[in-house]
């Protein structure tokens, strides 16, 4: 655990320069807009161990697959995010002697990551070998505003001497990803232009053939003087520069400018990328820096006032909360049903940048509660929009008639995931994009997406549970063999709990949901009857024998629900047990050693209580959070906020706040030695659920909002707003009460404290255990 980043309300900050905590920072002090993003690279030469990262959403790679040895359906490929190109790039010389940070002497090194109004600001004085002392200030953004647009300011003043400055401003895109299987670049070069416009350079990925041009405008001036670049003759494969070399004099600042666009065969036609990107950037420069700020600024406080969360008394936990919907709202905005949310959003590589079961499970939650509901649609649209892909899938593992496997990992909805493990096994990601489909529907209203878009999923999915399962003659139940569940410490397992809870589930949803497309939409209802070629009456008996006869496994002697078979044969050791020179045992055991252990990587059992909690009492949910708690050791950045919700509602608030500031700052302390990769971005939508849904006690039941919130002891209070069905709520937690304000013209019925309170338009109610003031 780090402890380096400076505890402060809207700003995450580093003083001095650690050049072994270097890609850490340049995790945490990412940017993106949703549409493009980068890592918090140096704008100058950095010859230290740096993770270079630019992305632009939804450009990818097919990496041909690292395996020993092949496994039919294994899929051939895994996709990545690319590292794009370099855009901020600024090489300077100063009398002929480069400015490299990791040869320089630093002081007064700072970093700002200011979340409030969506800039990075860094600022520092260096000596050089020579002696020369220089002071620089960078700020940079990627605007929200205009999602097309980046913009860097750069300024170097001469403290201690006068002399020669050379610079250099270029874009790199001769780049390569550090996770590349076999070592490959994945871009080759299409065209480059030069003019007074900018600079422009247009790659295409290989085999997928994206196209991507980077555009830049480099403006210098000192004092009211602007200095004038020229093209760089010294051309290289896949890079473009400008170059200009002129006096500096001490004490005068030059102020760099770079205004920068990155435009994708996405969303243009190729052929009309540079001219189109000539046409935002001019755009862009003539607005100029100062208002492009102004924009940025703008925009964030519109995001602010719609999904901050205010704690008061506890620094470091507000400015984690903060932290993480700043990140959530850089990662993902819903303006594309095309992209979705990658575990690392844009700040690195690991996990490939592709979507897994996180978006439908963590982030859909946020999104219902914090943007407009087209914006979670978009996330389920998305899966809709590869349900054909999903029964392709699932055939090539062997099942049929349409039924439907979502991949755990992909880009365009083939399966892109290769440890037979997950992909053959970790079945229950199905499961989670169903329980999507019911968590947006029972948050917005919106019942017609079942006809729309939903329903057709959900046939997929429960013909896939009904192959999946087999008869068992000894148990005189439907099984289900050879799985892997959340707990990825457990490979291979028969009858995990929350995988067949889930399939049953999934099973009686999709009946559901057909019997009310059927009364409210007949005529289309009749369209995906002959669409999936569905025999209702046939099939939906075997779904229901299915459901009805699925076997869980339960302990009688301790009231709890099994993980899986054989899971009590396991030596039971506790964590608490476990020398801290042990953890994480992912870095200090073998793998055979983990399988064999009771260890737990995240929840699993309790994840499918957290799911459906409504269906066990208190004291089961206690008799079993005991259990497994005790035995899980959070070394899945998706375990501790699904352990804090559960803590909260079992009144056990020092475990809810110690799983909140776990969650919350996992990447700020980098809790599991893994920040350098990127961060955690899927699992911060959960931060906001342990607050909202752990301390706040929110639910949606009966098509109502239910609070029953409680205060950590280390709070004053907390607040935070909830968008439900065109409404957004204040609601503000105190020691004493909770209050609630409805800004709307109608009147709302809120269940509080197991009481329905109604709030009448435009008015506030104040209510305390049973009591409404």
């Amino acid at each position: 655990m780090k402890n380096y980043i400076q505890a402060e309300e809207w700003n995450i900050i580093e003083e001095g320069f650690d050049p072994h905590l270097n890609k850490i920072s340049e995790s945490l002090f990412s940017l993106g807009n949703g549409r493009m993003g980068q890592r918090a690279n140096f704008e100058e030469s950095y010859s230290g161990e740096t993770l270079q990262g630019n992305y632009v959403a939804g450009v990818y790679y097919p990496d041909k697959t690292r395996v020993g040895w092949w496994k039919n359906g294994y899929p051939e490929y895994f996709a990545k995010v690319l590292n794009a190109a370099n855009w901020m790039g600024l090489q300077i010389h100063l009398d002929g002697e480069e400015l490299d940070l990791h040869a320089c002497k630093l002081r007064d090194f700072k970093r700002i990551l200011n979340m409030k109004e969506g800039y990075l600001q860094r600022s520092f004085t260096a000596e050089l070998a020579s002696g020369k002392q220089i002071s620089v200030k960078a700020q940079r953004f990627f605007s929200i505003a205009n999602d097309e647009v980046a913009a860097l300011h750069y300024q170097l003043t001469a403290l201690n001497f006068s002399g020669k400055l050379e610079l250099s401003s270029f874009i790199d895109g001769d780049v390569k990803n550090q996770d590349s299987n076999y070592d490959e670049k994945f871009w080759d070069e299409v065209s480059r232009t030069q003019d007074d416009s900018g600079s422009f350079l247009t790659m295409r990925t290989r085999k997928t053939e994206f196209e991507v041009v980077t555009g830049v405008k480099t403006l210098v001036y000192v004092k009211a003087d602007q200095i004038a670049l020229k093209a760089d003759a010294d051309v290289k494969d896949k890079y473009l520069a400008e170059k200009a070399s002129f006096d500096i004099t001490l004490d005068t600042p030059v102020d760099i400018y770079k205004i920068a666009t990155n435009l994708s065969s996405q969303n243009y036609e190729p052929a009309a990328l540079t001219a189109t990107a000539k046409s935002v950037l001019e755009a862009a420069v003539l607005k100029g820096f100062k208002t492009l700020l102004e924009e940025q600024a703008a925009a964030w406080a519109t995001k602010w006032e719609e999904g901050d969360i205010i704690i008061e008394g506890d620094v470091a936990a507000q400015q984690a909360i903060r932290f993480n919907i700043f990140q959530l709202n850089q990662t993902y905005t819903g303006k594309d049903a095309r992209l979705n949310i990658g575990p690392k959003g844009f700040t690195g590589e690991k996990y490939g940048g592709s979507t897994y079961w996180d978006t439908e499970a963590y982030c859909i939650p946020f999104y219902l509660s914090t943007a407009p509901q087209e914006v979670s649609k978009n996330l389920l649209v998305y899966r809709y929009k590869h349900l054909e892909k999903a029964i392709e899938n699932a055939e090539k593992l062997g099942f049929d008639k349409g039924a439907a496997l979502y991949p755990m990992v992909t880009m365009n909805g083939e399966e892109c995931h290769n440890e037979w493990e997950i992909t053959f096994e970790e079945i229950h990601r199905n499961g989670a994009i169903a329980f999507a489909i019911f968590n947006y529907i029972r948050y917005t209203g919106d019942q017609s997406y079942l006809a729309e878009y939903g329903l057709e999923v959900l046939i997929g999915i429960a013909r896939f549970w009904k192959q999946r399962v087999n008869w068992s003659e000894a148990r005189q139940q439907y099984v289900m063999l050879g799985v892997t569940g959340p707990n990825e410490y457990e490979n291979n397992v028969n009858n995990n709990w929350y995988t067949n809870t889930l399939a049953a589930w999934c099973l009686d949803y999709a009946m559901e949901a057909a019997e009310i497309v059927k009364a409210e939409n007949a005529a289309r209802y009749q369209e995906i009857v002959t669409k999936t070629s569905l025999d209702e009456s046939q099939e939906f008996a075997d779904w229901k024998r299915v459901s009805e006869h699925i076997y869980l496994p339960y302990d009688e002697e301790k009231g709890i629900f099994l993980q899986q078979d054989g899971f009590l044969d396991k030596e039971q050791t506790l964590v608490s047990e476990l020398p801290a020179s042990q953890r994480p045992i992912n870095q200090k055991w073998s793998w055979d050693r983990i399988l064999r252990s009771c260890f737990i990587k995240q929840a699993d059992v309790l994840q499918g209580m957290y799911f459906f909690e409504d269906n066990y009492d208190i004291e089961s949910l206690r008799r079993n959070f005991d259990f497994y708690e005790s035995r899980t050791v959070h070394e899945s950045s998706l375990s501790p906020c699904v352990h804090s919700i559960l803590a909260a509602k079992l009144n056990d608030g020092a475990k809810a706040y110690e799983f909140y500031l776990r969650t919350s700052r996992l990447d700020l302390d980098d809790y599991n030695n893994d920040t350098e990769d990127g961060l955690h971005i899927t699992s911060m939508a959960g931060t906001w659920m342990s607050i909202v849904e752990g301390f706040g006690g929110m639910r949606v039941r009966n098509n109502q909002l239910s609070f029953s919130p409680f205060l950590p002891e280390e709070w004053q209070s907390f607040a935070f707003k909830i968008g439900f069905r065109g409404v957004q709520l204040q609601i503000k937690v105190t020691r004493e009460e909770i209050t609630i304000v409805n800004p709307a013209e109608t009147l709302m019925d809120i269940n509080i404290f197991n009481q329905l309170h109604s709030v009448p338009a435009g008015e506030t109610v104040i209510a305390y255990k049973g009591l409404t003031v």
